[in-house]
C-alpha cells in the first residue's frame, strides 16, 4: 500500500533523523563533551561514528530494503535468502524488546519535558536556586502528575504512528525536524547574545589532555552508538517503507552528520548563558531542570527562551519515540493482522503500563533496589535498571549480533547492490563489520567499566 511506504526521500531522512535525534543528542552530547575534554572528545566521538554506527546504519538499510517488513521478518527473510538459520530473526526481536523496554522509561522523561513547558508557560521561571530545585522535586514527587503527562506523550506518539508511514511518521517529521532546526537555531543565537561565548566555546571544543583518558575516549566512541540506537534494528523497519530509488548511503550521512551538528548546536544554546550565570554546567540531570531555568531567568525575555528550549525537548523526544513505538506496532500490524490504530493503542498501552514503575521509581519506589542482589547493580532503582538492561545488555548484544550476520553471514553482493557500493567500498564494510564493529561495542560497553573498578 502507498500509505505504508515514504513518499519521499525528504520524509524519509527526516523520520531518520527523527529517531536519531532524541534527548540525548540536545542534552547528554554537548554536557558529555563538555565535562570530557572538549575537542579531544569530538575526535573520538566522530570516529565512532566512522567505525561502528556508520556502518551498523548502512547495514540495517540494506537489511531493512532487501527483507521489506518489519524488523524479525526482514531478518528471517535475509537470513533465509543467505542459506543461514531463521533464528537470526531474534535478533529483530532483541530489537523489539529493547524498543519497548526504552519507550516505556523514555515516555517519562519525554512527559517531564511537556510538564516543564506547561509549568514555565504558566508559572514563569524560579527565582533562586531552591526554587528551581523545589520545581523539579515538587513534580518528581508527585506520581499522579508524572503519570499524567507520561500519558499525554505516549498518546501523542501513538496518535503519529496509528496514521500510517505516510500520513503519520512522515507528515510528522517533516514539520517537527524544521520546528526542532529553527529552535535549536535561534536559541543558540539568543544564548550567543546573552551569554559567554568564548567560556561555552572553550568547554565545548577546547582539547583539555588532562582530562582525556583511555576511559573517556572509549565513551566517546560508544557515545554515538548509544545515543543513535543502532543495534534496535529501527533503522531496518524504516528502510523497508524505502523506495528503491532512494540513495541509502547519502541518507545515512544525513542523518548523522544532521544529529551531530544539532547536538553542538544545542551545546551552543545551553552553555554561553550558564556561564554568564555563573553556574555548573556539569551539574547533571539537574542541568535542563535546574540549572538552565536559573540561567535564563536571569537574562531579558528568558522565560520567551525557556519555554523554547523545553519545546524543543519534548519535540526531540517525541520524533525518537515515534521510531521506537513503531517496532512494536509494525510487527503488531504485519504478523497479527490488526490495524494500525489497534496496534498503535495496544503497544502505546503496553509501554505506558511498563512506564509507571519508572514513575514510581522517583517517589513512591524511590528507596526500593531491586537488583540489590547483584554485585555492582544494587544501587539501582528501577527506572536505572530497565535503562541499565537496555543501553547496556539488549542494545549492545543487537549490535554485535548484526554486525556478525552483515559481516560473515549476508552475502557481500547483497549490502554491495542495495547500498549501491563500489568493489573496494563493499571490502571496507565488510571489514568494518567483521571486526571493527563487533569489537568497538565490547570494548565501548565493557572497558569503561573496568577502568572505574580499579
Amino acid at each position: 500500500m502507498a500509505s505504508d511506504r515514504w513518499q519521499s526521500r525528504a520524509g524519509f531522512i527526516c523520520s531518520a533523523m527523527g529517531s536519531a535525534i532524541g534527548l540525548g543528542s540536545i542534552w547528554k552530547f554537548p554536557y558529555e563533551v563538555g565535562a570530557n575534554g572538549g575537542g579531544g572528545f569530538i575526535v573520538f566521538y566522530l570516529l565512532g561514528l566512522g567505525v561502528i554506527v556508520f556502518p551498523l546504519l548502512l547495514l540495517e538499510f540494506a537489511i531493512g530494503r532487501q527483507g521489506g517488513s518489519h524488523a524479525i521478518a526482514s531478518l528471517a527473510a535475509v537470513a533465509t535468502e543467505s542459506r543461514a538459520s531463521s533464528r537470526w530473526a531474534l535478533v529483530g526481536l532483541v530489537g523489539v524488546v529493547g524498543s519497548i523496554v526504552i519507550l516505556s522509561y523514555y515516555s517519562v522523561i519525554g512527559g517531564w519535558a511537556l510538564a516543564y513547558v506547561v509549568d514555565t508557560v504558566a508559572n514563569g521561571l524560579p527565582s533562586g536556586p531552591d526554587l528551581a530545585q523545589e520545581r523539579l522535586d515538587g513534580l518528581l514527587a508527585s506520581p499522579l502528575r508524572i503519570a499524567a503527562y507520561h500519558v499525554v506523550f505516549m498518546g501523542l506518539t501513538a496518535v503519529v504512528v496509528a496514521r500510517g508511514i505516510a500520513n503519520g511518521i512522515e507528515r510528522a517529521s517533516l514539520y517537527l525536524m524544521p520546528i526542532l532546526t529553527v529552535l535549536v537555531i535561534l536559541l543558540a543565537a539568543f544564548s550567543i547574545v546573552h551569554g559567554d561565548l568564548g567560556a561555552a566555546a572553550r568547554f565545548l571544543f577546547g582539547l583539555d589532555l588532562d582530562r582525556l583518558s583511555p576511559r573517556v575516549a572509549l565513551e566517546a566512541i560508544g557515545l554515538g552508538f548509544f545515543s543513535i540506537g543502532v543495534g534496535l534494528a529501527v533503522m531496518i523497519t524504516y528502510a523497508a517503507y524505502a523506495d528503491p530509488a532512494f540513495d541509502l548511503r547519502h541518507v545515512a550521512t544525513i542523518t548523522l552528520v544532521s544529529d551531530t551538528a544539532i547536538s553542538l548546536i544545542a551545546g551552543l544554546a545551553v552553555f554561553p548563558v550558564v556561564f554568564e550565570e555563573g553556574l555548573n554546567p556539569a551539574s547533571g540531570p539537574g542541568l535542563m531542570y535546574v540549572t538552565l531555568p536559573l540561567a535564563f531567568a536571569r537574562v531579558p525575555f528568558g522565560t520567551v527562551a525557556a519555554t523554547a528550549f523545553f519545546i524543543l525537548l519534548s519535540v526531540a523526544a517525541l520524533a525518537s519515540a515515534i521510531s521506537l513505538l513503531e517496532m512494536p506496532v509494525a510487527l503488531a500490524h504485519r504478523e497479527l493482522g490488526w490495524s494500525r490504530r489497534r496496534s498503535a493503542v495496544g503497544a502505546a498501552a503496553l509501554c505506558w503500563a511498563l512506564g509507571i514503575p519508572s514513575v514510581l521509581s522517583f517517589n513512591v519506589w524511590a528507596t526500593w533496589r531491586p537488583l540489590a542482589w547483584l554485585p555492582g547493580l544494587s544501587s539501582l532503582s528501577v527506572f536505572d535498571a530497565l535503562d541499565h538492561l537496555a543501553s547496556n545488555i539488549l542494545l549492545p548484544l543487537g549490535g554485535v549480533a548484526l554486525a556478525v550476520f552483515g559481516g560473515w553471514v549476508v552475502p557481500p553482493r547483497l549490502l554491495a547492490g542495495q547500498l549501491g557500493l563500489s568493489e573496494a567500498g563493499n571490502r571496507a564494510l565488510l571489514f568494518l563489520l567483521r571486526y571493527a564493529v563487533p569489537l568497538g561495542i565490547v570494548a565501548a560497553s565493557i572497558l569503561p567499566i573496568l577502568f572505574d573498578r580499579r
